[in-house]
């Protein structure tokens, strides 16, 4: 008699992170440099807009306003997202030079200051049982404030940090990031019939773009000879710290959460959305805050990313198996005890 095997829970290798990863090895084998370097910035620089104003064109501004009744929600993913991970990496700041090196702490910090993701935090929310729509508007909302907070606490923490913060970045989000975001919600209404129609080819938009901005910071960086500073050791370090950072998000978001007084469909959609950093967001980002300097930059959230994919869908996995609670827990609701016989 054949016995029952458990499923096997499966570590998702994102197949758009093996992409990056093609990337940043074509990068290294065949950099951009002279005139094919000022036309793939120029490119990029039009990839970045581009993405924006179809981040604006997407986002419906009803179903934002809908979400403000979860207000408490959203507040708790905006402070872990801008306040907690920001203190944090702070805090990590004692690791240089011993184990991180400026250029990689500079990194870790702009990690810190990066919006929450949203369609990985949707899709473990939803895997998990948790509260769905509170993730969709929770991720929204943060990608809306991370336009504004994210250059203004770079500006403000990362310039002595060690990663070549620009002065001029803040004139440079505007322009790149913020202007397009504003004329996409504005065509909205005349363009969003188009975007929907077509969602799957935009899709390769969206991440051809931000392949295109791996491709020009990396390419920077091996020019530049920046990757001089990054020994394995130092890399495995990284790692170190970045899982360190990761299992504390999650324990805090998820006990913060019920000290909080929220149910547990809820703790889940602040956890899952509440502890990720957003690639999509980041890396565009970074290619105009930081421009030259962007490739270490951006290494530290390209490692997150996977990483916080890879324990994310296991947490999921395991909250999905949890007995039900008996009702659906709303925003400000305790979890009900179990009736007894």
């Amino acid at each position: 008699m054949n016995r029952l095997r458990p499923p096997r829970t499966r570590l998702p290798i994102d197949p758009y992170m093996a992409a990056l990863v093609a990337t940043v090895a074509l990068a290294a084998l065949l950099p951009a440099s002279g005139t094919a370097a000022d036309a793939v910035g120029g490119a990029s620089t039009g990839a970045v807009a581009l993405l924006f104003f179809l981040y604006g064109a997407r986002l419906s501004t009803r179903e934002a306003l809908d979400g403000l009744r979860h207000w408490r929600l959203h507040v708790t993913v905006l402070a872990a997202t801008f306040v907690v991970f920001p203190l944090l990496g702070l805090a990590a700041k004692g690791l240089v030079p011993s184990v991180l090196t400026p250029a990689l702490y500079g990194g870790l910090l702009f990690l810190c200051l990066v919006p929450s993701t949203i369609q990985s935090s949707i899709a473990f929310t939803s895997m998990a049982r948790g509260n769905v729509p509170a993730a969709i508007c929770a991720g929204s909302f943060s990608s809306l404030a991370g336009l504004v907070l994210t250059p203004l606490l770079a500006a403000l923490l990362l310039g002595g940090a060690g990663a070549g913060f620009p002065a001029d970045s803040l004139l440079r989000i505007v322009a790149h990031l913020l202007v397009p975001f504003l004329a996409g919600q504005v065509l909205r209404r005349w363009v969003g019939g188009f975007l929907t129609r077509h969602k799957k080819v935009l899709g390769y938009v969206d991440r051809g773009s931000i392949l295109l901005v791996v491709y020009t910071a990396f390419s920077a960086g091996m020019v530049g000879g920046v990757w001089h500073q990054v020994t394995p050791g130092r890399l495995a370090a990284l790692l170190g710290v970045e899982a360190v950072l990761l299992a504390l998000m999650l324990a805090l978001t998820w006990y913060g959460a019920g000290r909080l007084g929220f149910g547990r469909e809820d703790r889940i959609a602040i956890q899952f959305a509440g502890s990720k950093k957003s690639l999509a967001a980041g890396l565009p980002m970074a290619s105009v805050l930081f421009g030259a300097h962007a490739s270490l930059a951006v290494l530290p959230l390209m490692l997150f990313h996977q990483m916080q994919l890879m324990v994310c869908a296991v947490i999921a996995r395991r909250r999905a198996g949890d007995p039900p609670v008996g009702q659906r827990s709303g925003v400000g609701a305790r979890p009900t005890e179990p009736a007894r016989p």
